[in-house]
């Protein structure tokens, strides 16, 4: 059975580790930061050791399955992750931060368990994924993007070839459109799928297509 000084010095560990990571987090201005990596870390660990002492404890008497309780930790952090995804304009933030606290979890599993090597060496790697590769992805790697834009406008006939003009200005191109109806006859609704090559320039793409005559409505929506 584990002593009660290992069991302290395991949840320490369980800290240190997760709050690397929640460091991370937190400078980036994430919604879980520093304390919900800490939190989330030192609770995976705890529920780790009871599962541990109740399978010792029990152990003769019953079949008791010590990875049973702490399986729960795998789907139940799912809740909490799904809490730090959130939706801003045509775009979903928070996948990152989701899928570090889901890690965070795991590293304090092994913790818990006495596999110190592997958690240390996962919580190595979790921080050159989130530090370095980040930059690696932003200088080296060309990133575009696919959103889709949604206008409302009158039924004019060189509405469509007016925002193809103000497109191609930012070098947007548009893989795919659909048009259709509305309740007014003389107006219709353009769904765009595009391609850019960077989002610094949405907020200008749509102001500029507003000021179209006839434009009632443009925004950015979710891809389907």
């Amino acid at each position: 059975m584990v002593t009660n000084f290992e069991m302290i010095l395991r949840l320490i560990l369980a800290v240190v580790l997760s709050g690397l990571v929640g460091y991370e987090r937190e400078i980036h201005g994430r919604v879980a930061g520093f304390r919900t990596h800490i939190l989330v870390c030192i609770g995976s660990t705890l529920i780790m050791l009871t599962s541990m002492n109740i399978f010792e404890i029990y152990r003769g008497q019953a079949t008791p399955d010590p990875a049973r309780i702490a399986a729960q930790v795998v789907s139940g952090i799912g809740f909490l992750g799904a809490g730090t995804i959130l939706r801003f304009k045509a775009s979903v933030r928070g996948l990152t931060t989701a899928a570090s606290l889901w890690t965070v979890a795991g590293i304090g599993l092994a913790v818990g368990s006495g596999l110190y090597i592997p958690a240390v060496v996962t919580t190595i790697l979790v921080l050159i994924t989130l530090f370095f590769l980040t930059i690696i992805e932003r200088s080296i790697i060309r990133k575009d993007w696919f959103k889709m834009l949604e206008i409302e406008t009158k039924s004019y006939a060189s509405q469509l070839e007016n925002i193809r003009s103000i497109l191609s200005e930012y070098e947007v191109e548009i893989k795919n459109f659909e048009v259709r109806s509305t309740t007014s006859p003389d107006e219709m609704i353009l769904k765009l799928s595009l391609r850019l090559l960077t989002n610094e320039y949405d907020d200008e793409i749509v102001s500029k297509i507003r000021q179209l005559e006839g434009v009632k409505k443009a925004n950015w929506t979710l891809r389907p």
